[in-house]
């Protein structure tokens, strides 16, 4: 079967590539934190990548590039300032609370609550097609995650531990919030919510006394945001459009392994046991989410949107003159039935049985 008609492609390399750059900047992060504030460094981060991701947003045209993707419209406003207000400026301050009550070793641990809540939310909320043998590669996925954060040392829910559980939380209502603006232009809405993000945190932090860092610390920290944060944030908005929430959500759950990886073999720091057990653990868990086919007759009810596409089986209709493709405009989809595979995408977010 040709990529271009994959069930897997783009969605699944998509999701890995969020993975990537989300892990890469964990390494990169740790080696600027000796230089400044840690609440001052994450608005850095954010501002880089809502500065970096604008200055792309807006300088398509001027490098001959077509804005293909559909923008943001009024009906799509609540929803962006709940993903701004949970992802942006909640989650943020609420982790920086829970670091400052308790351990690093907890706080990481914790931190692996996200990809936990990300996937119950879009099962449990949002009904969310899931089998057996998702909910073990997801499992998989997560345990070599918390195994790759615990360091041996003790573990409890202490004040600061509940907000970091906050935290995570409300990073998973962000990540299901967002699919319902997957169909949308995904460099305006992470260059959004990275501006907000990226002003709240920098108030907050000078605010609260944090000096001012040497200008490379600046630039270092900015390109970081740009990549592990903006870009790594569109990646993950299309693999919401592919694949739906709950396996994006298991993908980037793969970050933790990769920063390891990266600081391993960047950082010369040592392979450890823990290490190895979750690199088997996550790719047992990759391979069972891979090789997944979904299959089966399914129907697809009449439906009116807007979103960038070629046409294919889900989009036959018919345009007055000539079109490049992809193109986005408003389109309506006429009642269909057949079989292939298929993940919860835009299109294929019916039912169950």
């Amino acid at each position: 079967m040709d990529k271009h008609h994959s069930h897997l492609w783009p969605g699944v390399p998509l999701a890995l590539g969020s993975a990537v750059l989300f892990g890469a900047s964990a390494p990169l992060c740790k080696w600027l934190i000796g230089s400044v504030d840690p609440w001052l460094l994450a608005g850095i981060l954010y501002l880089g990548a809502g500065l970096g991701l604008a200055l792309v947003h807006w300088g398509r045209p001027l490098i001959g590039l077509e804005r293909v993707e559909t923008p943001l419209s009024r009906p799509d406003m609540p929803w962006l300032g709940a993903v701004v207000l949970f992802g942006g400026i909640m989650a943020p301050l609420f982790l920086m609370l829970g670091l400052s009550l308790t351990t690093a070793s907890s706080a990481s641990l914790l931190l692996n609550l996200e990809g936990l809540a990300t996937m119950l939310i879009a099962w449990l909320v949002f009904r969310e097609n899931v089998d057996r043998r998702l909910l073990i590669g997801a499992l998989a996925i997560l345990l070599g995650a918390v195994l790759l954060s615990f360091d041996g040392g003790s573990f409890q829910i202490d004040p600061g531990g509940l907000w970091i559980a906050a935290a995570c939380l409300c990073w998973g209502i962000d990540n299901n919030l967002t699919r319902k603006l997957s169909f949308a232009d995904p460099v305006q809405i992470a260059m959004i919510k990275g501006l907000a993000a990226g002003c709240t945190n920098v108030i907050l932090a000078f605010a609260l006394g944090a000096a001012i860092p040497d200008l490379t610390v600046i630039a270092a920290g900015a390109l970081v945001g740009f990549l592990g944060i903006g870009v790594s944030l569109v990646m993950f908005m299309l693999g919401l459009r592919h694949l739906g929430t709950a396996r994006t959500g298991a993908y980037f759950s793969l970050a933790p392994f990769i920063g390891a990886l990266i600081a391993v073999i960047g950082f010369g720091e040592a392979v450890s046991l823990s290490l190895i057990v979750a690199a088997l653990l996550m790719g047992i868990g990759l391979w069972l989410h891979l090789s997944e086919r979904h299959e089966h007759d399914h129907e697809h009810e009449p439906l009116e949107h807007d979103h960038v596409h070629s046409h294919d089986d889900h989009h036959s209709h018919d345009h007055d003159g000539p079109v490049t493709e992809p193109h986005a405009h408003w389109h309506r989809h006429a009642p269909l039935r057949h079989k292939h595979p298929h993940y919860p995408d835009l299109h294929h977010r019916h039912g169950h049985g």
